[in-house]
């Protein structure tokens, strides 16, 4: 069975036209439990905090991975300074009785016994466990247990060695992700937003209230842009990595964080824009819901922006998805620095990037090594979804078309990691030299010259294209005709131009 044939479904209604069946089923979904499989830092931080709220542990149910212990994520020193009533409630959601005796959930048991799943394993297990989920429900009779997932990272396929958004392969797949840190999910005054997201609107409603339930503390909103939303938090990971970079390197320059800052945000956003124009099922998104998405809270069905390309205006953005307030949260919160307790992982990797290139004055030689700095300073690469996805980042530029000023940032840090050594020099001088980072940012955002001229090209009949190249050649003649009145020598016209114009040299060349 395809993972499409399994997901083709994915709502909590049958196709039934019978009113009293849909009644009966819109209240059982009123009392219905949600499931996490694999139980990392976050699912069991969200359960701490629904059991530190005294909710009824009849709500919420957790199935570790086998083999995994349900608290296992947790370092010793954050296990010893959680409460033993809490931990008692989180082990009786992680297990039922049978035969008398208290035995682990399995994933079976969640899709037996909850109206909503989520599998929240990473980019290493995410796949292998869509697929054994979507055959449980199946063999169980449960067809209409809504599946998501929280992965924030590329899939990629070994065989056709090609990489993808999940959701975007599998559109019907819910997406789940708002703004937390672990160590606050446990503090029993904090409050957090979620986005609930599934490309139909009544699903996305129904999971989004399904999963408000789980704590007075955390706010979850519907949303349809389930590729966005994932694409988003891949990329905001990649972020996270720069965002800590520079927090670390150039915490004596703090003039250039606030651009540095919002330029990763702003880029997010712009290559989740891009990604969405590309959805398979964008027409179905916004033309064949059950009501309108304003129904949801978004301000309006669409928010499109238009580019003028050879003389016309071409529909080229959907930020739709930039009113869902908790994926911008998620962004903006993990590049920060808390006021207590520590940053996101992903930050974490980037100050241990800063402090070894500061230290050893060039950048990490290999991703291997970058990992294994990040262990050294106690972060399991297993968890660090930034430098996962980072991996797969050509293919994804190639594959979704993401221009190259709409991701200068992230393709300055592959640079600097994946790059050739002369290419490492050229990253590792504009990383950290704040005068040439702040140039970078503002001039690597600019649309390339070369795609410009190259456009006008092949688009001789308008006649704007026709004006500029005329226009060029009459500037190459002149400044041919114009004498040397300075006496400029030879060696001052060869002299090599500034790090920053050589780093976005490099990138146009590699990944444009």
């Amino acid at each position: 069975m395809s993972l499409e044939d399994g997901l083709h479904s994915n709502a909590f209604f049958s196709r039934s036209l019978d009113a009293d069946c849909i009644k009966q089923r819109i209240l059982d979904l009123e009392h219905g439990r949600v499931g996490f499989y694999s139980v990392g830092l976050y699912p069991a931080s969200l359960a701490y905090n629904c059991a530190m709220q005294q909710a009824s542990v009849d709500i919420l149910m957790l199935a570790p991975r086998p083999g995994r212990a349900l608290l296992g994520a947790f370092p010793d020193a954050a296990r010893e300074g959680m409460d033993a009533d809490h931990v008692a409630v989180l082990e009786q959601m992680a297990s039922h009785s049978e035969a008398g005796q208290r035995v682990p959930n399995t994933l079976s048991d969640l899709i037996r016994d909850c109206e909503l799943v989520v599998l929240a394993a990473n980019s290493n297990h995410i796949e292998e466990d869509l697929q054994l989920a979507c055959q449980l429900r199946r063999d169980l009779g449960r067809d209409h247990v809504v599946l998501a997932c929280l992965a924030g990272s590329f899939t990629h396929d070994p065989i056709s060695n090609d990489s993808y958004v999940l959701c975007e392969r599998e559109p019907n797949l819910a997406f789940f992700s708002g703004f937390h840190r672990h160590g606050a999910l446990r503090n029993p005054l904090d409050s957090f937003t979620a986005n609930f997201c599934h490309p139909n609107a009544l699903t996305a409603l129904l999971g989004a209230r399904l999963l408000d339930r789980l704590s007075p503390n955390i706010q979850v909103s519907p949303g349809v842009h389930n590729v966005e939303g994932q694409y988003i938090k891949a990329a905001k990971n990649m972020s996270s990595v720069f965002a800590g970079f520079g927090y670390a390197y150039h915490q004596d320059n703090p003039g250039v964080l606030p651009t540095l800052l919002t330029l990763l945000l702003d880029q997010c956003l712009d290559q989740a824009a891009t990604v969405s124009m590309a959805r398979r099922d964008r027409q179905r998104l916004y033309n064949r819901q059950p009501f309108p998405l304003t129904e949801l809270g978004y301000g309006v069905q669409r928010i499109e922006a238009a580019l003028v390309r050879g003389g016309d205006m071409e529909k080229v953005r959907d930020h739709t998805f930039a009113q869902l307030t908790a994926m911008v949260a998620d962004v903006r919160g993990s590049m920060m620095l808390p006021v207590s307790g520590k940053p996101t992982r992903n930050f974490q990797a980037g100050q241990v990037l800063a402090s070894r290139m500061l230290a050893l004055q060039r950048c990490p030689v290999s991703m291997e090594e970058l990992e294994e700095w990040c262990e050294a300073e106690g972060l399991r690469k297993g968890g660090l979804e930034g430098l996962k996805a980072l991996r797969y980042w050509p293919q994804i530029v190639r594959k979704y078309a993401i221009p190259v000023h709409d991701a200068s940032m992230v393709n300055l840090l592959y640079m600097a990691i994946y790059g050739k050594p002369s290419t490492k020099d050229v990253a590792f001088a504009v990383m950290t030299d704040s005068r040439e980072l702040s140039a970078y940012c503002q001039e690597s955002v600019r649309p390339t010259h070369s795609r410009r001229y190259a456009e006008a090209l092949q688009n001789l009949h308008q006649p704007e294209a026709m004006d500029l190249l005329i226009n060029a050649v009459i500037a190459d003649n002149a400044r041919k005709s114009i004498r040397d009145d300075l006496a400029l020598d030879d060696s001052q016209d060869s002299a090599q131009p500034p790090a920053y114009l050589r780093a976005m040299n490099v990138i146009e060349t590699a990944l444009d």
